[in-house]
């Protein structure tokens, strides 16, 4: 007969329990003991839209969730009219011919980064992330069992990697990716075209891939300017996995829709990867999407001039505020090293949350001890003429005031 075992309950995955925790809740409870004493509360703590889409654009999620069939199964890597529409603006801002089926649309760009980490690498493979870095993205690496290795990022260098940084970190050859993301979340920092290009070709030398996490691209402060060639060059397009967000764009994040461009050889790995996590991109978002990608392309160039003023409030704001120093800034962040050379960033954040009301995150949310100078602020939720008022917030002597 067979004997069966007796145990305490099972435990959950090891490589999910050595995960951090997403960190934002932690921070978000500091603003639970402030007294009010500076006004409002200001959350510069996550990239979210500040506002909702236009009347019009909720008008078409209204009717795209009354139409039957978009409660049905789509194709797996989206609805044919997103795709066409997509892949015409991805060739369009690239200078590229991208067509739809190197194209995938998915639920949100998070989604987007893990479906790409999965077609190109698997456990025991590592992967390079400039370090600060997105946690998410960190997060997602280390669940799949892929080694993380950090390319170190510096404020002398504006936060943008250096080519001969990562040489050394690809010696093994056990990196499969390279992640470059810009603009750059939690920095801010836009990578230059020739930085692009220089990974893209460091990966070739070493036969691995570039992702491109380019969710903030329409929020640049330079309108027209192509952020980069990659796609549009064969020998650099065939190891390029792009993503992208419209959550940001068109300001609905909860409906969680993103998009991919790959090669076509890696295209069938990636269907297959989003048969199993989502069988299709949320269906109704798609249908809005359709529309919006064509009907609102004045609204959100006014949208990215409005973030970009923002941006530039809150430089005003920080110059202003004695000892604090901005190192990198763009879209919806800025990377801003922090007066308190004896202090963590933790402390110092926390301190600003419960005796200011001003919520930024601390910089080793975003990676190991190199960060403890820095926090990161997420300005694109504010008007312009709140964050102008912060420079009275920043101005503490000491953490303890």
């Amino acid at each position: 007969m067979l004997q069966h075992h007796v145990s305490q309950d099972p435990s959950a995955n090891p490589l999910v329990i050595d995960t951090g925790t997403p960190p934002i809740p932690e921070a978000g409870a500091w603003l639970a003991r402030y007294d009010g004493a500076f006004g409002a509360p200001l959350r510069l703590s996550q990239a979210a839209p500040g506002s909702p889409p236009p009347n019009d654009m909720l008008e078409q999620l209204a009717a795209a969730a009354r139409a039957p069939e978009t409660a049905t199964y789509g194709p797996i890597c989206g609805d044919a009219d997103l795709r066409s529409l997509y892949a015409a603006e991805v060739s369009r801002l690239y200078g590229a011919e991208v067509p739809a089926e190197r194209c995938a649309i998915t639920t949100g760009c998070n989604q987007a980064f893990m479906v790409a980490l999965l077609a190109v690498a698997k456990a025991g493979d590592a992967i390079i992330l400039p370090e600060p870095w997105y946690f998410n993205h960190e997060m997602t690496a280390r669940m799949l069992g892929i080694e993380v290795r950090p390319l170190p990022c510096r404020a002398a260098s504006g936060f943008v990697p250096r080519i001969e940084d990562a040489r050394a970190l690809l010696a093994d050859g056990r990196v499969r990716a390279l992640l470059l993301v810009s603009p750059n979340n939690p920095t801010g920092a836009v990578y230059p075209a020739e930085t692009m290009r220089a990974f893209t070709e460091l990966a070739a030398e070493f036969d691995c891939w570039v992702i491109a996490d380019e969710t903030y691209r329409d929020f640049l402060d330079a309108p027209g300017v192509r952020p980069h060639a990659l796609l549009a060059e064969a020998d650099l397009a065939r190891r390029v996995v792009q993503l992208y967000s419209f959550s940001k764009s068109y300001a609905v994040p909860g409906y969680r829709v993103g998009a991919l461009t790959a090669p076509a050889r890696l295209m069938p790995e990636i269907t297959k990867i989003l048969d199993c996590l989502q069988i299709c991109a949320p269906r109704v978002a798609q249908r809005a999407l359709t529309w919006a990608m064509p009907a609102l392309a004045e609204w959100r160039e006014a949208n990215r001039g409005i973030m970009v003023e923002r941006g530039r409030a809150f430089r005003r704001a920080v110059t202003a505020a004695p000892g604090w120093r901005i190192h990198a800034l763009g879209a919806y962040f800025a990377y801003v090293e922090h007066p308190f050379a004896d202090q963590t960033s933790r402390a110092v954040a926390q301190s600003l949350a419960v005796k200011r009301g001003l919520l930024a995150l601390p910089g080793t949310y975003f990676g190991s001890a190199a960060q403890d100078r820095y926090l990161r602020f997420a300005f694109g939720n504010a008007p312009a003429e709140i964050i102008e008022t912060i420079g009275p917030r920043l101005a503490i002597q000491s953490i303890d005031e």
